[in-house]
């Protein structure tokens, strides 16, 4: 079981194994949960985006930069001219 030691002024090098099983890199920041039995997880505060990919589904209606210009264009000239 991985250890380690806290210094005087309360911090800990996180063992490699540890590192490695969390993917963390060097400037990564960590989350310290405490749950209600006391017991403390330890998380990754970043993810990597590649991580997300495919959570989301395509869209199923797709929209054209010309047809989003279009309907811009045909609500401003609904709501006439600015004053």
């Amino acid at each position: 079981m991985p250890t380690a030691t806290t210094t005087s002024k309360g911090q800990i090098t996180i063992p490699r194994e540890v590192r490695e099983h969390l993917h963390l890199e060097a400037g990564q920041r960590i989350e310290f949960i405490i749950d209600e039995a006391g017991q403390v997880t330890i998380i990754p505060a970043t993810l990597d985006v590649r991580s997300i990919k495919g959570i989301f589904t395509p869209p199923q209606n797709t929209v054209t930069l010309q047809r989003m210009k279009d309907g811009i264009r045909r609500r401003g000239a609904r709501k006439g001219p600015k004053r």
